[in-house]
């Protein structure tokens, strides 16, 4: 796990080692242990790295690597997991190493059987740029599902690279323009969507795909590995015995963490107590011969805090186990930090606690596992249970009265909805009263006018659902950027096709990058193996009767789970790594808040409308409205704005 960034110039030109190494020292915090710098013969190409050693402490494990034969010359940031197998096919055909690393023996690999060859079988969570002095040609690649970020420009007749955006930045030595569309989108989602990025000019490359760039110009984007692919084998070769769907599962899943345990510094885990994390933990616990170091973060707000769950799933285990309550002073002292961290605006909520588990795990591991990817290959999201049933029936009421109830459900506070279920818990199934009914209530409210399976979708996951209410007439970019590359394909049920959308936005630009980032800024490596694409594969053939299974999602992984762990643990309702952000923006946030939604300010700097801005700030102070996740969103883009100018 590193940080990777680099140029390639235009012919004539040479690269400047300094721009080169400034461009590596602003991501240092991805790799502390070692910094790297090989610029080419006629000084065209550079590479820099930051390295975090995890495998092969030694300085045999230093990049940029070149090659036994000299051609390629790669730097690399993630982990193959599959290196070890790799290793022994290439020395049977007579490679020879003097390391451990797996950069190494992807090297071997490259001068064996070529680059695109090699990336189709990599296991792991790559990004990397590799280059082929022969052909005098650079590779960019990403790994299948995302995991690792890369981002790059083509401007001025040269290419440029890197981890993190403000490593591009940083080599232009000016800030680039924002770009339109990827401001709306964040507007929408709270996060910027791939391919685009915060600034006009820099993209990021698709999750499983690679780029080539040569005379000049590079490729466009060619995927290795396609999301739809692997959902038509997998529904072509549906399981129909629920016993041996069950053991594979678990045969999959215990191979994978096996897999992504193999370090040589100290390991450990995220573990929040839903289902996800406690299969991970439990599968590293069945192959540890030690208690396995777990982390967890609570919260003292009622209806947030799983670390009390968390604790009870460790002390079955027998982890050694640590966790940290989260108070809104801590969130306070993390604030100014978020746009360093996440370098694009990004407003998804539990960065902070995910910064603050990771930077308590560091205190005692480099390495930890998390359960990212559960919900989108298992059906997990509470969305998926009633979104196909519920858009069949929506569909039957005239546009009128569906506008009509939305305005009668949203009428009551969320507050009055969660004292409205406080009372009528006595008299209701368990199963009828979910965690914060009040904002399920108002959110559902938002979906009734909703006119198409997509358009449903995009509610359920959006902010501002409506970028065009909020924002300045001239930054306002019509369309939606993730449907005019995902599409919507009727061929699947409702819960799969919202399953195939979430993997290619929300879990590849909202959870991972979440992870990466904080994870990363404290130089701790996350690993995730319910990403590993055999699992990933293996749970498209898992028809969704047993994924859903009444009215409940996850039903076969929990099934597993269950061999592990008692039911009475971990059977309860889905609350997420969710955050009080409502509650903190009107006790101890709000007057921080209040200098960055202030109206002079939001009229100034020309992105919003300070009326909509200004009144949906007022209703939410009174109460009227819990409009946390919409303020987070123009809040940290503000902080970003602030703190972004300051990057050159």
């Amino acid at each position: 796990m590193c940080g990777l960034a680099g140029a390639v110039v235009a012919v004539g030109g040479r690269i400047s080692r300094q721009r080169l190494e400034a461009m590596t020292n602003v991501i240092a915090h991805r790799g502390p242990d070692g910094k790297g710098i090989w610029i080419s013969t006629d000084g065209q190409v550079g590479l820099g790295h930051r390295r975090l050693s995890i495998i092969d402490l030694s300085p045999a494990g230093a990049q940029p690597m070149t090659s036994a034969s000299g051609r390629f010359t790669v730097s690399f940031n993630g982990e193959i997991y599959n290196f070890g197998a790799l290793r022994q096919e290439l020395e049977s055909a007579g490679a020879r190493f003097h390391s451990h690393s797996d950069t190494e023996v992807m090297l071997a690999a490259f001068d064996a059987w070529g680059v695109s060859a090699t990336i189709t079988r990599l296991a792991g969570m790559f990004a990397l740029a590799v280059w082929d002095a022969t052909e005098n040609a650079l590779w960019i690649a990403r790994d299948r599902l995302g995991i690792k970020p890369l981002y790059y420009s083509t401007k001025d007749s040269e290419l440029t690279f890197a981890s993190e955006l403000r490593a591009l930045v940083v080599w232009q030595g000016k800030l680039p323009p924002v770009s339109a569309q990827g401001l709306t989108e964040y507007l929408r989602l709270g996060y910027v969507p791939g391919p685009a990025s915060i600034f006009d000019g820099i993209q990021k490359l698709p999750p499983g795909c690679f780029a080539v760039y040569r005379a000049g110009q590079l490729s466009e984007p060619q995927a290795y590995w396609k999301m739809a692919d692997v959902v038509s084998a997998g529904m072509a070769q549906p399981l129909t015995d629920t016993t041996q769907a069950l053991d594979t599962l678990e045969e999959y899943l215990h191979a994978a963490v096996a897999s992504q345990m193999v370090s040589d510094v100290p390991l450990g885990a995220f573990l929040s107590g839903g289902i996800d994390s406690s299969a991970v933990v439990a599968l590293m616990q069945a192959q540890s011969g030690r208690p396995v170091k777990t982390f967890s973060i609570g919260f003292h707000e009622r209806g947030h805090d799983e670390a009390q769950h968390a604790a009870a799933v460790a002390r079955h285990l027998g982890t050694e186990h640590t966790e940290l309550y989260v108070t809104d002073t801590d969130a306070r002292a993390v604030i100014p930090q978020l746009p360093d961290i996440y370098d694009e605006p990004f407003a998804d909520p539990s960065q902070i606690p995910t910064f603050l588990v990771s930077k308590l795990a560091r205190e005692r591991v480099t390495v930890v596992l998390s359960g990212d990817g559960g919900d989108e290959l298992f059906a997990g999201y509470n969305r998926y249970v009633f979104v196909a049933r519920f858009w069949q029936r929506l569909q039957l009421l005239p546009s009128p009265l569906r506008r009509l109830a939305a305005r009668a459900l949203s009428s009551p506070s969320p507050a009055a909805w969660d004292a409205f279920y406080e009372r009528a818990a006595p008299l209701l199934p368990r199963h009828f009263i979910p965690a914060l009914p009040g904002q399920k209530v108002h959110k559902f409210a938002s979906i009734l006018p909703s006119s198409s399976l997509l358009a449903l979708h995009a509610r359920l996951v959006a902010q501002w659902a409506n970028p065009k209410t909020v924002l300045n007439p001239r930054w306002y970019h019509d369309g939606l950027l993730w449907q005019d590359q995902l599409g919507q394909d009727d061929a699947l049920l409702a819960p799969e096709q919202q399953m195939v959308w979430d993997t290619q936005t929300y879990l590849v630009d909202d959870i991972l990058t979440k992870v990466d980032r904080a994870s990363m800024r404290v130089g701790l490596e996350a690993r995730v193996p319910l990403l590993d694409h055999n699992v990933v594969e293996f749970a498209w053939r898992i028809p969704m009767s047993m994924k859903i299974k009444d009215g409940t999602g996850k039903w076969l992984l929990k099934q597993m789970l269950y061999r592990h762990v008692p039911q009475a643990l971990v059977d309860r309702p889905k609350m997420g790594f969710s955050v009080p952000i409502d509650a903190w923006l009107r006790g101890s946030l709000r007057d921080w808040a209040q200098t960055y939604l202030a109206e002079d300010r939001i009229i100034a700097e020309g992105f919003f409308d300070a009326r909509v801005v200004r009144q949906t700030w007022e209703q939410h102070l009174k109460g009227a409205i819990d409009a946390g996740g919409p303020l987070w969103t123009l809040l940290m883009f503000q902080l970003w704005l602030e703190k972004v100018k300051r990057w050159v």
